[in-house]
């Protein structure tokens, strides 16, 4: 027996394609991703930038593939000015439980290891380094500031001028401090490297060059690119977590693996500034398709931006009071909008915005100075301020002008006598025919001026 089949419409088609596309390209990444020799070949692959949720994410799908693939060593080439304390520690967890030896090598030449890369490097089952690199300045940003900033104010100081009672501070201070020193000495001594600097490169800030860390053992190598770093690490011997394995990596084939479009999507819409702008874009487009239903285009914009910015802020350190700030001032900015109160809502909406996107993200949550740059939140904020000037431009526009529908409209206008008798008559006026009064006898086809209305009565006088 045969079926005729619905055709498809164009909208089912394109619906179709776009579902098919969607559930694809984790196939067709697979598809592109070059396969590792079974010959125990070097896997290298590159992390550089901020540490986030998207770094861990790739570190742990590398270092997984390398296993079920049989790699003979990973070369994770590093390059970081710190990252989210998750971030890292589920990036060491993933080093430290991986059988295949992670060498950490900071490089290329200008590369640094700072803040959670200094973990990094101590982590590693080898650590090596180019030449003019550097890493350290390992201090928690909550007390130590910004690595490369301005020196930190006495805990005290800080307290007294914020009139808060400085031991409880100082003792989180101390507890944080504490934790940070015993984490990194642990990995020193699980990796047979100098735990006296670890200490110092938290509780000091201290930094090494590449050279100078060789001499106080914090690297084994200081390699000035790949092949070399191949040829001094043939022959060594490391502990990993299926125990000892001696490295053969010379005349190894090289793999080079890169992050795949998942991987590479989740670093661009993690960064705060991007979730942020994210956020915006779909409350803005949403609210434009409630303003102009059937635009079409703003809500479908503004739905697929606010479910992105949402996926961005479940995997960033969020400080709910600030997000709720930042909604509230969004909220005062539409109610002025659609019930303007000549200021008072808007106002009040935009500095609360501006609070909600200063403290929208935890800084204690990084390593580095972590959250919307301030460029971001003004040049959000002038463009909230500015839709809310244009719509309350409208407003006060539109309360100037006269009335021209309503009942209210007819006064001002004028109108043709129709009968007229004492003080009492009909009038013509807008098409229809009114009762009126006036203090005079006035003749019929006369021209009148309405002055006011009594209930359905026109009160009139000689135009």
């Amino acid at each position: 027996m045969i079926v005729a089949l619905p055709k498809a419409s164009p909208f089912r088609k394109a619906r179709l394609l776009i579902c098919g596309l969607f559930l694809g390209l984790p196939f067709l990444g697979a598809l592109a991703a070059p396969p590792i020799p079974a010959s125990g070949a070097a896997v290298v692959f590159n992390v550089k930038g901020a540490i986030g949720v998207a770094t861990g994410d790739f570190v742990a799908k590398t270092l997984a593939r390398a296993r079920s693939e049989n790699a003979g060593i990973v070369v994770m080439r590093l390059d970081t000015p710190g990252g989210l304390l998750e971030s890292t520690r589920a990036v060491i967890q993933a080093i430290l439980a991986s059988p295949v030896p992670v060498v950490v090598y900071v490089a290329p030449s200008g590369a640094r290891a700072a803040s959670a890369g200094t973990y990094m490097v101590y982590a590693a089952h080898v650590a090596a380094m180019a030449p003019g690199t550097h890493l350290g300045a390992a201090t928690p940003v909550r007390i130590g500031g910004v690595p490369g900033g301005p020196p930190p104010e006495p805990p005290d100081a800080s307290k007294k001028k914020k009139g808060a009672p400085a031991g409880d501070d100082a003792a989180m201070e101390k507890k944080i401090l504490n934790d940070s020193v015993a984490y990194l000495r642990t990995l020193a001594q699980l990796r047979g490297r100098n735990a006296a600097w670890a200490e110092k490169a938290v509780r000091d800030g201290a930094t090494l060059t590449a050279e100078e860390a060789r001499k106080q053992g914090v690297v084994e190598i200081v390699a000035r690119d790949l092949p070399d770093l191949l040829v001094q690490l043939d022959g060594r011997t490391v502990r990993t977590a299926e125990g000892e394995r001696r490295l053969a990596t010379k005349d190894k084939p090289v793999v080079e693996v890169t992050p795949d479009f998942r991987t590479r999507f989740l670093s661009v819409i993690a960064d705060p500034n991007v979730a942020f702008i994210l956020m915006l874009i779909g409350i803005y487009g949403i609210l434009f398709e409630f303003w102009h239903p059937g635009a079409v285009a703003p809500g479908v914009i503004g739905g697929i931006s606010l479910i992105v910015a949402a996926m961005a802020l479940a995997m960033l350190p969020v400080d709910y009071a600030g997000l709720a700030l930042l909604l509230l001032g969004l909220a005062l900015m539409v109610a002025e909008a659609f019930a303007p109160s000549f200021g008072a809502l808007g106002i009040g909406g935009v500095v609360a915005f501006v609070f909600g996107a200063i403290f929208l993200f935890d800084e204690n949550a990084a390593d580095f100075e972590f959250g919307v740059a301030l460029p971001v939140i003004a040049g959000g904020a002038l463009t909230s301020f500015g839709m809310l000037a244009f719509v309350l431009g409208f407003a006060i526009k539109a309360r100037r002008r006269p009335v021209v529908s309503g009942a209210e409209q007819i006064v001002g206008s004028t109108g043709t006598v129709v009968d007229w008798q004492g003080a009492e008559g009909r009038i013509r006026t807008h098409g229809e025919v009114w009762a009126a009064r006036a203090v005079q006898p006035l003749d019929p086809g006369r021209t009148v001026r309405v002055v006011a209305r009594q209930g359905l009565t026109l009160i009139v006088e000689p135009a």
